[in-house]
């Protein structure tokens, strides 16, 4: 089988002091984010596509790991196609599809990682959201669109680039095999399920 490259984007995050505040009362001290954590259909900053039913399809299948409590991210991009637990700053608790945006509601973490977030938050900082998945893409009119075998993984925390359009990330090569180690049994057989439905 081919090998499936790491795909990451990025999407910034804004949250006001205000924010904090109100989501702290409101939410038992836990800071919430929620906005816009992914785009279909629009050229992001990494030259690439997602079209809609591809991202509706993953969307759809994160569900599961929402419900499971499983749906973490990490504080940075790391290389690896794997969550690393000792990472971990968040937990995304909804994503939804509304027309071509992806919308989401993320809590930061009592974590190591978390703390970081939650201090740069509260200092300020424009922080962004970015989906990391595996996947191959074609080049279409000069863009790379995102092709059916995309899978994803994560969203994690980001940096907000200091150039406009300059926000490069790395993408490196993994196989199925390392790809397995991610998704268990029962994640591909509600894969499958998800696909059979969507016919």
């Amino acid at each position: 089988m081919s090998d499936l490259s790491v795909l990451r984007e990025w999407t910034p995050l804004s949250c006001s002091p205000e924010l904090i505040k109100e989501s702290r009362e409101k939410f038992g001290g836990k800071i919430i984010l929620s906005g816009i954590i992914q785009r279909a259909n629009t050229l992001n900053q990494n030259g690439r596509v997602y079209p809609r039913p591809i991202l509706e399809r993953e969307i759809m299948n994160y569900q599961k790991l929402i419900r499971e409590n499983r749906a973490l991210g990490e504080c940075d991009h790391p290389d690896s196609s794997v969550v690393e637990l000792k990472n971990v700053s968040h937990i995304v608790r909804e994503a939804y599809m509304q027309g071509d945006n992806v919308y989401g509601k993320i809590e930061i973490l009592d974590t190591p990682s978390g703390k970081i977030i939650q201090s740069l938050i509260e200092s300020g900082v424009t922080l962004g959201i970015s989906s990391r998945g595996v996947g191959s893409t074609v080049n279409q009119s000069g863009n790379q669109v995102v092709q059916d075998d995309f899978q994803l993984i994560c969203f994690d925390m980001v940096s907000e680039p200091s150039t406009p359009g300059a926000f490069m990330l790395k993408e490196h090569k993994i196989s199925r095999r390392e790809l397995d180690k991610f998704f268990n049994q029962s994640d591909k057989i509600d894969r499958m399920f998800n696909d059979i439905l969507r016919w």
